[in-house]
């Protein structure tokens, strides 16, 4: 197996490692992790994962290093490991809005790199994440798809639709958890017990991605499945329609876009 360090023991950090674990036992100890905040170096090393004092050391000892900090963080920590950096060392980049070029410009080394946009579901094993390469071998780069598999959905994409991609799946569970907000509120409302009303808007989340994954239908299909003549399907999407749903969600995408290229470097 090869060597894997972390830059950063956050909580998407972490759901990477438990990942790596739970598909491989006994890996721990080819992990080697870095964090400014010693409470969170405690915790891997009750995981089996060796920890380091330095970001520099991470990199010196691992063939594929994550940088998971935040990216206001990168030009302090790419500095900080550029003397351990070289052609045969994979750095793995999952903050919104780092490209590559600038991590090699940084780096002053054209290194192999994998751009990443994980989400929070990682977290429970259940993430979508997309993926972009760089001047890396298939076998290292199948390391890093694994790392992200093990955790969920990946898909393989060019680095110029990594920006766009955010708002597909690294910021959009923030708007289902919007939109089952609104079906808890206004069942709550309706006076529906609130714990109830969650679980019944979960299960629905949850079998219309099923019907979205394997029943063959488009989303226009499924739409009208649903939507029974002069029923009251068909009234809730009149009023979704006459409040502009569809293309408020196609602005407030763009949107996402549009800041992330704002701040990307």
């Amino acid at each position: 197996m090869k060597k894997i360090g972390f830059i950063g023991a956050g909580n998407m950090a972490t759901a990477i490692i438990d990942g790596i674990i739970r598909s491989n036992p006994g890996s721990a100890g080819n992990i080697t992790v870095f964090d400014v905040l010693p409470e969170k170096l405690d915790i891997m090393k009750a995981k089996g994962v060796s920890v380091t004092d330095s970001a520099k050391e991470v990199v010196s000892v691992s063939d594929i290093t994550v940088l998971a900090v935040k990216p206001q963080n990168y030009a302090e920590v790419l500095e900080s490991v550029k003397e351990a950096v070289d052609s045969s060392k994979v750095i793995v980049t999952i903050a919104a809005g780092i490209s590559t070029d600038y991590i090699a410009k940084t780096l002053e080394c054209d290194c192999p790199m994998v751009r990443v946009m994980p989400n929070t579901p990682l977290l429970l094993g259940a993430g979508a994440t997309a993926v972009s390469k760089r001047n890396i071998s298939d076998e290292d780069f199948g390391y890093v798809y694994d790392m992200f598999a093990n955790g969920g959905v990946v898909e393989i994409l060019d680095e110029s639709q990594m920006n766009s991609v955010i708002a597909v799946n690294g910021s959009s569970p923030a708007y289902v958890y919007l939109f089952a907000k609104a079906m808890v509120d206004y069942a709550k409302k309706e006076g529906i017990d609130a714990d109830s009303a969650l679980r019944l808007v979960c299960a629905t989340l949850k079998g219309s991605a099923e019907m979205l994954e394997n029943s063959g239908d488009t989303p226009d299909v499924l739409i009208k499945k649903v939507s029974s003549p002069g029923g009251t399907t068909l009234k809730a999407l009149e009023k979704l329609e006459e409040k502009d749903f569809y293309n408020s969600i196609l602005e407030a995408m763009d949107a996402c876009t549009k800041r992330a290229d704002e701040l990307s470097k």
